[in-house]
């Protein structure tokens, strides 16, 4: 009994070492029917609460919001105190209702993270892909999970962002199927 123990332990680290994971991948779904005409970046909705430090709170603001100029992708750096949170009017307490798609060139197990400051929750192919709640500078809690693209194309992006004092950012890489980590470039995004 303790020799199958040791050795589904060592399988399992050889396996988490070899960057394998222990789950089956969750797999996205590609939208249907696929967007014609998409114009570059992400469409973004903004709202201006007078205190906001959980995604609970940001998530109040999808109905209300106001619409913003288009973000270039999840490409926003830390940003300098006072300077404006992503494309938004505020540099504090800011909340981002962004939409859009991501383009996926080539099927197999893609794996995705985000830095954000502060939180961000975001659905890719109708699956939750990342969610780091609560204020903190800018920072990833990593991949969780692989994700399965079945095939390659644009999938539906949702996400709630929220910055509350001093910086912000929000940026995105991602590690395509044999591949390495990366920045996720600018033109795999798109809106109507």
């Amino acid at each position: 009994m303790r020799s199958r123990l040791a050795m589904a332990a060592t399988l399992c680290a050889a396996a988490l070492a070899a960057g394998g994971a222990l789950a089956d991948p969750v797999k996205l779904k590609r939208a249907e029917p696929q967007p014609e005409g998409l114009t570059q970046g992400l469409a973004v909705k903004y709202g201006y609460p007078a205190e906001v430090r959980e995604l609970k709170i940001a998530k109040d603001y999808r109905s209300g919001a106001r619409a913003g100029t288009p973000l270039v992708g999840f490409d926003y750096m830390d940003s300098a105190p006072g300077q404006n949170a992503l494309t938004s009017d505020r540099a504090e307490r800011v909340v981002a209702i962004i939409n859009g798609y991501l383009h996926f060139d080539q099927p197999g197990i893609w794996r995705m993270r985000w830095h954000s400051n502060d939180g961000l929750e975001v659905i890719v192919g109708g699956e939750e892909v990342y969610r780091h709640d609560g204020r903190h500078a800018c920072d990833t809690i990593g991949w969780q999970d692989d994700y399965l693209v079945e095939e390659p194309g644009w999938y539906e992006v949702e996400a709630v962002w929220f910055q509350r004092l001093n910086t912000s950012c929000l940026m995105m890489e991602w590690q395509p199927p044999g591949g390495a980590w990366e920045w996720t470039p600018n033109e795999a995004t798109g809106f109507n």
